[in-house]
C-alpha cells in the first residue's frame, strides 16, 4: 500500500483538475437511488477534496487515510473553510489513519465511498476481498458502497502515451510507467519539481514511485458479492450507462 509523504504537500496542485465535482455528483444520484445516508466513511480521502465538500453540505463524514501527512493537510484546509472549526467541533467530520484493507469504526455508517481509484492501489487479489469485507461490516443494512477504480485498458494506454510532463511554474514533474501485463500491474514513476516555500528561485526536486493494479470488472463483482453486497452494479465513467470495454473508469454501486 502506499503512503504518501512530501507527495502531500503538493498533491493538490497536481490534482487541481481532477473532476471532484463530478465524483461527489455521481454519490449523490447514487444516494437518491439508494436511500440519502446521514454517516458517510470516504476511504482513501487524501486532502480531504471530496470529504469536505460532503461536511459542508451536512454529511457527517470520517475520512480514513493510510497517510498521516495526507491527513494533516486534509485537517489544515477543513480548518481553512468558514465552517471548519464548528463543524469539526460538532462531531461532522472525523480524520482516522488506517489501511483500507483493515479499517473499522466503532459503529456501523450508512455509505461507504471511496473515488479516485483508491481501490487500484490494492495490489493483491487478497487485499480486495479484505477491504470489501471490511467494508461490509462496516455499514448498516441497506448500506452503499460506491467507489470507482481505473479499467485495464487504462492502464494500458498509461502505457502507450508516456512519458507525461507538466511545466508549471509552482510545481512540475516528468512522470514515465512501467506496465507488467501479465498481472495487470503498473509503477508510476514521477521526478517532481516543487518552488521552495522561502527561496522561490529554488525548486526543490523529489521523487515518487506509485504502484497499481487493474482487476477483471467481472471478478470485482464477484467478490462484491462474496462479501455479501446483495445489488451490484457497475457503470462507465461517471455516467449511469452500463460498463464497457471502451470505459476509462469503472464505477461500483454495491448495496448491503
Amino acid at each position: 500500500m502506499l503512503s504518501y509523504r512530501k507527495f502531500a504537500y503538493v498533491y493538490d496542485q497536481l490534482m487541481e483538475d481532477m473532476p471532484y465535482p463530478d465524483w461527489i455528483r455521481f454519490a449523490r444520484t447514487a444516494w437518491e437511488k439508494h436511500g440519502m445516508p446521514k454517516s458517510v466513511v470516504e476511504l482513501g480521502c487524501g486532502t480531504g477534496s471530496i470529504t469536505i465538500p460532503l461536511v459542508n453540505s451536512g454529511f457527517e463524514v470520517t475520512g480514513i487515510d493510510l497517510s498521516a501527512d495526507m491527513l494533516s493537510v486534509a485537517r489544515r484546509k477543513l480548518e481553512g473553510t468558514p465552517q471548519g472549526h464548528r463543524l469539526f467541533r460538532e462531531g461532522s467530520v472525523r480524520w482516522v489513519q488506517q489501511d483500507m484493507r483493515s479499517w473499522e469504526l466503532p459503529e456501523q455508517v450508512d455509505s461507504v465511498i471511496s473515488f479516485c481509484d483508491c481501490v487500484n492501489y490494492l495490489l493483491e487479489e487478497k487485499d480486495i476481498r479484505s477491504a470489501f469485507a471490511r467494508t461490509y461490516n462496516g455499514l448498516k443494512e441497506g448500506g452503499t458502497f460506491l467507489f470507482d477504480v481505473h479499467h485495464p485498458n487504462t492502464l494500458l494506454r498509461y502505457d502507450e502515451e508516456q512519458p507525461f510532463v507538466l511545466d508549471e511554474r509552482e510545481v512540475s514533474y516528468i512522470w514515465t510507467c512501467d506496465l507488467d501485463e501479465r498481472r495487470m500491474e503498473i509503477e508510476h514513476h514521477l521526478s517532481i519539481f516543487a518552488r521552495d516555500d522561502q527561496d522561490r528561485t529554488i525548486y526543490r526536486r523529489f521523487e515518487e514511485t506509485h504502484v497499481q493494479r487493474g482487476y477483471d470488472p467481472e471478478w470485482m463483482k464477484v467478490e462484491l458479492i462474496k462479501a455479501g453486497f446483495r445489488d451490484v452494479k457497475c457503470y462507465a465513467d461517471f455516467e449511469w450507462t452500463e460498463a464497457c470495454q471502451d470505459a476509462s473508469r469503472l464505477f461500483y454501486v454495491a448495496v448491503k
